[in-house]
Order: C-alpha cells, then sequence, then structure tokens
C-alpha cells in the first residue's frame, strides 16, 4: 500500500520541537528572574501534547492519534517500539531516545488515567457496501482469509482490554488505514510473535480502507474503559500481551 502523507503533516511535529526547544533556552535565560515551574507530569509531557492534544485526546490532525484511556502498556510499548525503531517516525523517536523505562512507565501511566470527551465520529465518506465490509471484519472476522474479527481481541466495545491491548474507537480513518498497512509492510513491527503484522497481511488494500472507515464512524460507548485482562481469549498468540 502506498502512504501519502503532505509535508505539512511531517514539518508541524518537527516545528513543535523547535518551538518547544526554543522556549526551554528562553525559560533558561529568564530561570533567575521568574518562579520555577512546577514539576509534576502534566508538566513534563507538554512535548507530547503539542502533537496529541492537551490531555491526549488527539488532535484533527489525522496522524496524531488519541493516547488518552488507552491500556498503561500498551503506550508503554508503544513508547519502547519507538525508542528502540520498531516503530519508525522521527520525531517520536527523537523525543524518546533517552528516556528510560521508568520514565517511559510514567509517561504511559500518566496518558492511560486520561479521560476527557471522544470526539464526533465522522460521517462515511465511503459506500455502503465498503463501509458494510468493515463491519463484518471488524465484528466477526473473515474465516475464508483466516482473519479473526478485530472485537476478538479489542473487545466488543472496541476499546480495548488491560494490559496491553488499545482501543480502536476515536481513531480517524487515515490513521488507521496508515497503521494497518505499516505492519502489513513490515514498517512497523512489535514484540514477537507480532500479531498484528500476521493479520495485516492478510487484509487486501480494499479491506484495510473498509475496516478504517467504518471504525472511525464509530461512537465511543458511555464508559469508554479498557475490558479487565483476560475477559477475552485473544485468537493469536501476541508478543506484547501477556498468554
Amino acid at each position: 500500500m502506498e502512504l501519502r502523507v503532505s509535508s505539512r503533516r511531517i514539518f508541524r511535529p518537527l516545528l513543535a520541537l523547535l518551538l518547544i526547544g526554543s522556549a526551554g533556552v528562553y525559560s533558561a535565560a529568564k530561570a533567575q528572574t521568574q518562579p520555577k515551574a512546577p514539576d509534576t507530569m502534566e508538566a513534563r509531557v507538554q512535548g507530547c501534547t503539542a502533537c496529541h492534544g492537551s490531555h491526549g485526546q488527539g488532535t484533527d490532525n489525522d496522524y496524531f492519534p488519541r493516547l488518552a484511556g488507552k491500556p498503561a502498556d500498551y503506550l508503554y510499548n508503544q513508547l519502547q517500539n519507538f525508542r528502540e525503531g520498531r516503530r519508525k517516525y522521527p520525531p517520536m523517536n527523537y523525543l524518546v531516545t533517552y528516556l528510560s523505562d521508568d520514565y517511559l512507565h510514567q509517561i504511559a501511566t500518566y496518558f492511560s488515567q486520561q479521560r476527557p470527551p471522544y470526539p464526533t465520529p465522522a460521517k462515511p465518506t465511503v459506500s455502503a457496501s465498503i463501509v458494510a465490509r468493515g463491519q463484518q471484519i471488524v465484528l466477526n472476522g473473515d474465516a475464508s482469509k483466516q482473519i479473526p474479527a478485530c472485537a476478538a481481541c479489542h473487545g466488543k466495545a472496541l476499546t480495548g482490554m488491560e494490559p496491553a491491548i488499545p482501543g480502536l474507537v476515536g481513531l480517524h480513518a487515515d490513521y488507521i488505514s496508515a497503521q494497518l498497512g505499516a505492519w502489513r509492510s513490515g514498517s512497523r513491527h512489535a514484540i514477537a510473535p507480532d500479531c498484528m503484522h500476521t493479520i495485516a497481511t492478510r487484509l487486501t488494500d480494499e479491506d484495510v480502507n473498509a475496516v478504517a472507515a467504518w471504525l472511525s464512524t464509530q461512537k465511543a460507548p458511555q464508559n469508554p474503559v479498557p475490558a479487565p485482562a483476560r475477559s477475552l481469549k485473544t485468537p493469536l498468540a501476541c508478543g506484547s500481551e501477556p498468554q
């Protein structure tokens, strides 16, 4: 799958990093004349919220996903993946390069505890048949292609499962399709066995677009918390999820 990202989408986070760096230099110069800022996690994660929203709720940029409320171990795994190069996105790779496991845990825990409201779901921009195909795969899978239902791992409410399976509601269609494409091509990896790579390789371009289209139109449930750990028996072994 060929994924096209505009230069504005690429350079906006780089600009945010430059602005954050400039603000740090300016703050240091005035440190002797101004009160010291509180040393809280809310203050420390400002480099994250510049792209992902003030409480990790995501933004209108299709490629900056919601972090809030996702299981802490999932967020920790992703921060590790960026640090170790299993996920490649230069601004994120740069931000976490020198952060310790303990600090990554603290960041992950902070965002997992945030509960900002979910955005209004998108309206379908594809045909009804494509949306129906996406619903079929998400809720029931496709036995003819050995594709399990997304809900079999991510939960009936699609809010994920503790400790390390993420929710799928509240994400943009372009982000979902980009990540499925990255898993399918091998440019995104997880700890072996990489179950998402296995599943993604069984999806066609049409399947990916259908899944992304249907998921992006789904409203978050009233209590959008991840399902309890081990409340679902996952159909495939995943290295990032305890068996």
